[in-house]
């Protein structure tokens, strides 16, 4: 056990020493091609900096204004007899749009809760086990100028639902 311990305090250090170190071998201006990384990150940040901005509005408006917990209200009726609890409804559906979002409500559940609970565990490992998914897609396809998503967007919510229901079962089992 202290051995993995070690590893995974050590493994980020080694892996950037590594890469300065291939770089020096072979003779690479390491500074330049960080800087030219650097000015490539910054671009495409700019670029989806619409598309965040918009995710995050959207998302804060949704929690704002209340429909999230008429959602979780509604959608409770059938989510309930399937053990998935009404509370977490809202965090399983703000997760597929954005992760920090998702966070807050998270963090209100601990609060109410508290993490070491049946919701919080829940929680926990559903945060764990999906994505953000419309986050990703539009990052992503934007990014590489992909128009046709194909079976992304269903495979990515069959997923999603499966990471779920894995958190209830898991949870169940704790």
């Amino acid at each position: 056990m202290n051995l993995l311990l070690f590893l995974s305090d050590a493994i980020i250090p080694i892996l950037i020493f590594s890469i300065i170190g291939y770089g020096l071998l072979n003779h690479h201006s390491i500074y330049d091609d960080f800087i030219k990384g650097a000015k490539d990150g910054f671009h495409t940040v700019i670029g989806i900096m619409p598309t965040l901005i918009g995710l995050m509005v959207g998302v804060g408006i949704l929690r704002a204004s209340g429909f999230l917990d008429l959602l979780s209200s509604v959608l409770g009726v059938i989510t309930e007899p399937l053990r998935f609890p009404a509370e977490l409804v809202p965090v399983s559906i703000v997760k597929m749009f954005s992760s920090s979002a998702a966070t807050g409500l998270v963090l209100d559940i601990f609060k109410e809760f508290g993490p070491d609970s049946y919701f919080g565990i829940i929680t926990s490992i559903m945060m764990s086990c999906t994505e953000t998914i419309f986050y990703t897609m539009s990052i992503y396809f934007m990014t590489a100028k992909v128009q046709k998503t194909r079976y992304t967007l269903p495979g990515a919510l069959f997923t999603t639902l499966i990471g779920t229901v894995a958190s209830v079962i898991l949870a169940q089992l704790m």
